[in-house]
């Protein structure tokens, strides 16, 4: 049987918190008895994101460095902690260069690099041309608009942008997660590549879980909720990294000039500035309603807690299919998404859409208040079966297969 061989690179570690983590730890884990394809997965072995192989189930630590994970073989890359923005870079560089090295001493002719997230663009063309000459392949992700995210600096954007550039028009083929995307990289990109050529672009969204959580999850819920105050049905939710571009700040200011009497539950990560920053803004404290749980890695747990949510609140407006809202979809009955071209691409018409203009959102909060229960669950019947259709995690990852296996290579919808 002819193996392909992948190497998975831009991901902190398989379980940790994040897009491209779950990614990975569910394509392998999809993929891990089958025999023709063999993956390698970079991984953080410091600071933010790095999971040890001990706190992932099944994991078999081989040495300081190696482990094996859902059959992938994961190589942990050590990472400066105090640079910045440029920790990115140096990961993912240190990970290509390690990537290369195996694919050399292995003697592999058939690899597929994938990249995910452009971080390298100005340091990546002397990479590409040495994975050429080994008979490897450079796939790449180009996740969302890096360029636009608010918590960079003006500098720093314009380096994101370039690197973008420059990775899409050296890459054999562009992996992108939301038609929007893959619209946006040949706006930009078209005939702009060596020879004036233009990228090779297929589309392929992420997945989400559609099974229900377990009777025994329930009982780790209900301790939950009670450890907070919380009661089932009585919260609206935010799950996702608690950055400005995600519009917290909307969002905690059109839910305090509401008049719904249930909680605002934001589960995120710790971003003191940014927390504080909004607190002098809103003084949102003061709203006893609002409570910030912080993070939930549990995907089980986490999964319990989405399904006993009132309604799911939703205001990324960066990036491609998020990870966060097809789980919201694939849980959450009602769900309030800001109505970017992004979330409606993948919610269509089984969600409720928000502006951010001034009133949109506190508006359809008591709108979804007095919403009667049959039209609840019309809504969240359908967002099941647009995620079952067109998002499971058989369905992507198959795709996933089909491209690394050479049976889709560029342009198929």
């Amino acid at each position: 049987m002819k193996q392909q061989y992948v190497f998975l690179i831009g991901a902190k570690s398989p379980g940790a918190y994040g897009g491209y983590e779950t990614f990975v730890d569910r394509l392998t884990e999809y993929h891990q008895n089958d025999g023709r394809l063999v993956y390698y997965a970079a991984c953080k072995a410091n600071g933010e994101g790095s999971i040890q192989p001990s706190q992932l189930k099944g994991a078999k630590q081989l040495t300081d460095k190696l482990f094996i994970y859902h059959g992938a073989r994961c190589f942990r890359i050590n990472v400066p902690e105090k640079l910045g923005p440029a920790k990115a870079v140096v990961y993912d560089l240190a990970s290509l260069k390690k990537a290369i090295d195996i694919i050399k001493r292995k003697r592999i002719r058939n690899a597929v690099v994938y990249i995910m997230a452009c971080r390298i663009g100005p340091f990546l063309a002397p990479y590409c041309r040495k994975l050429h000459r080994l008979g490897a392949k450079l796939y790449i992700n180009p996740d969302g608009h890096e360029w636009k995210r608010a918590k960079w600096s003006a500098p720093v954007r314009r380096y994101w942008k370039l690197s973008e550039g420059l990775m899409v028009k050296q890459a054999d083929l562009v992996i992108c997660d939301s038609v929007n995307i893959e619209k946006y990289i040949h706006e930009s990109y078209d005939r702009r590549g060596s020879g004036g050529s233009s990228p090779k672009t297929v589309y392929i969204a992420y997945g989400a879980d559609t099974a229900r959580s377990s009777t025994y999850t329930a009982e780790r819920v209900g301790s939950w909720l009670k450890e907070h105050g919380l009661e089932a049905n009585g919260y609206y939710l935010i799950v996702g990294r608690f950055v400005p571009e995600n519009n917290y700040e909307t969002m905690l200011r059109e839910f305090m000039a509401s008049h719904t009497d249930k909680a605002l539950v934001v589960i995120t990560n710790q971003n003191s500035s940014f927390y504080e920053e909004l607190e002098d803004k809103l003084h949102f404290s003061a709203d006893s309603r609002i409570h910030f749980v912080g993070t939930v890695y549990d995907k089980e747990l986490l999964k319990g807690i989405r399904e006993r949510a009132y309604a799911y609140l939703h205001g990324h407006e960066v990036g491609g299919t998020n990870p966060s809202l097809l789980e919201a979809l694939a849980s959450t009955e009602l769900n309030l998404l800001l109505g970017v071209g992004f979330n409606r691409e993948v919610a269509l018409d089984a969600a409720l859409y928000w502006s951010k203009k001034k009133g949109s959102l506190s508006s359809l909060i008591d709108r979804s208040d007095a919403l009667p229960p049959r039209e609840r669950e019309k809504l969240g019947a359908k967002a099941v079966t647009r995620i079952k259709e067109k998002y499971s995690w058989e369905y992507i990852c198959d795709r996933y297969a089909a491209v690394f296996l050479g049976e889709i290579n560029n342009d198929m919808q």
